[in-house]
């Protein structure tokens, strides 16, 4: 099975300045939108708030990651802006892809206006309390090396992913950075390094898949629910299957958080309706075209919100009866899709 993210190009939003007597709208609202007046940004992040408030509620300390849609850390979408703060009480973390490398090309240094844009928005994260975590996309050890000390400069915690498949246990380093094998590690805010690791099917077996992983001393490890059996049917991970990987390999109890999309469909996953293949439902927006079988959604329609959460078989449902500490959410930046078609 392979697990398929978008790759985002955010950048600091540029809103037009309007005359004083003109009624003055945010640069994500629009009228045309399936006949309705839209606040792209705000929808996700009423989402991500729901989402939060839902899982807290049935697992109190429950933690909660957006990656990327960096924009929604402020009400006006600028670094120099009022945070939003009920978006940002709803998460603990906000993961930035491409931070220092790989905007552009895997193993190539993000250029320096994404960069300090991506950068000015993190750092405005970290002082409200929000936790970085930073993955990076490079090979090479020495920009590798780099990866790491610049993110440790700056506070946050990071991953330098050898490959965007996100499907292996990195050979460089040897060791995650700041290992502490012993600590249990029982909020984000402990935790020093982290794995991203979305894509088993490099393993072959779900054992051989646990056991990469239980032999690792990473505080935190990003995964998916799903392991894709010899049958070739995806089956979630159980609360034994995560009981397994709990603790590092020198003792110490990590984090699990379960990576989930929520501004787009796959149709490799468990709710995808084979009917859809032919008429797909009015609130498939369309299909990514870098990521085959991905579809942006309207992620505000509720037939959409009901398959992420609220039901013993929705997705989200499913991640808290596995057991896991977290939820990474990703597709955050759906919003630029919606943005774009609309010429905003």
């Amino acid at each position: 099975m392979t697990i398929d993210r978008s790759k985002a190009r955010n950048g600091a939003a540029t809103l037009a300045i309007l005359p004083a007597a003109m009624l003055v709208l945010c640069a994500a609202c629009a009228t045309g939108w399936q006949g309705e007046e839209r606040d792209f940004r705000q929808d996700m992040r009423e989402l991500v708030q729901d989402v939060s408030a839902y899982a807290r509620g049935k697992h109190p300390g429950f933690i909660v990651i957006p990656q990327n849609g960096h924009q929604l850390i402020t009400l006006d979408g600028q670094a120099s802006g009022a945070p939003a703060s009920d978006y940002l009480a709803a998460i603990d973390g906000v993961g930035r892809e491409d931070l220092f490398y790989g905007y552009d090309r895997d193993d190539q240094a993000t250029p320096e206006p994404e960069r300090e844009a991506m950068l000015a928005f993190m750092d405005l994260a970290e002082a409200n309390g929000i936790e970085v975590l930073a993955t990076d996309y490079c090979s090479t050890p020495a920009k590798v090396d780099d990866s790491y000390a610049r993110s440790a400069a700056k506070g946050y915690v990071s991953f330098a992913a050898a490959r965007r498949e996100l499907d292996a246990v990195p050979s460089y380093p040897a060791a995650p950075m700041n290992p502490r094998p012993t600590a249990d590690i029982a909020s984000l805010a402990a935790a020093k390094n982290f794995l991203y690791l979305i894509n088993p099917a490099a393993f072959g077996t779900k054992g051989a898949y646990l056991s990469a992983i239980a032999e690792t001393e990473y505080d935190l490890v990003i995964m998916d629910l799903f392991y894709e059996d010899a049958d070739g049917v995806p089956r979630a991970l159980s609360r034994a299957d995560l009981d397994s990987i709990r603790h590092k390999a020198g003792g110490g109890e990590r984090l699990l958080v379960c990576y989930m999309s929520v501004g787009e469909a796959e149709d490799y996953r468990y709710y995808w309706d084979d009917s859809w293949d032919d008429e797909r439902p009015a609130w498939i927006a369309g299909e990514n075209p870098a990521w085959e079988g991905n579809y942006k959604v309207e992620y505000w329609a509720p037939d959409w919100r009901a398959l992420l959460f609220g039901s013993s078989g929705a997705y989200l449902d499913r991640i808290l009866e596995a057991g896991f500490d977290g939820a990474y959410l990703d597709i955050i930046d759906a919003y630029e899709y919606f943005e774009e078609a609309l010429g905003l």
